[in-house]
């Protein structure tokens, strides 16, 4: 029964490593440690986001920008109804039916996290994806055609929000830990 679970996993206990035996006493991660810091860092992240974009819409909407770091840096709200820079305004559903099939695919990736790194990585990706999406689905003009509350402003550069810059480093940290070799399971392999 043992060799069994072995090669079909169970969700409680990572695969062990082919090319690394364990050492005594050394014990793999537990998986729903992983899952509590994904979800955690999702709820820190999208707790970010909605509480910036009430005190925006608030505070900043109609009124004109707040110089942060002179015109480098400005907080302006936009309503922007496409994705990143403003591409594909008349695109909003497709966005939408993207960010939520994000979500499901995290969602299910969970139950094979055993990495923190990873669970970081996702819990941002998953916090910033929801953010927008709950624009997207209660923000007007519509349900499933929300604008997106926009309001960090840097000269030259798109204007973005919190749920954005998580979904930005949630990716790049992705990619750095696909580099190193580490997968959401906990295994390193060397390419």
């Amino acid at each position: 029964m043992a060799e069994a679970e072995r090669i079909i996993g169970t969700p409680d206990t990572p695969e062990p490593a082919a090319a690394e035996p364990e050492q005594a006493g050394e014990e793999r991660p537990r998986g729903r440690r992983r899952i509590a810091v994904l979800f955690g860092v999702a709820a820190f992240a999208y707790a970010l986001d909605l509480i910036s974009k009430m005190i925006v819409v608030a505070k900043l909407e109609h009124h004109p920008p707040i110089e942060i770091i002179g015109d480098w840096l400005k907080f302006e709200a936009i309503r922007n109804a496409g994705a990143a820079f403003g591409f594909g305004e008349a695109f909003t559903v497709i966005f939408t039916v993207i960010a939520a099939a994000v979500i499901v695919v995290i969602a299910r990736l969970a139950r094979k996290l055993y990495s923190l790194p990873w669970a970081i990585a996702l819990g941002l990706l998953l916090g910033g994806a929801l953010g927008n999406l709950t624009d997207r689905i209660f923000r007007s003009p519509g349900v499933f055609e929300g604008a997106v509350v926009d309001f960090i402003a840097p000269k030259h550069f798109a204007v973005f929000n919190l749920a954005d810059s998580a979904i930005v480093c949630g990716g790049i940290l992705i990619v750095l830990l696909s580099f190193r070799g580490l997968d959401p399971d906990g295994t390193v392999h060397k390419d």
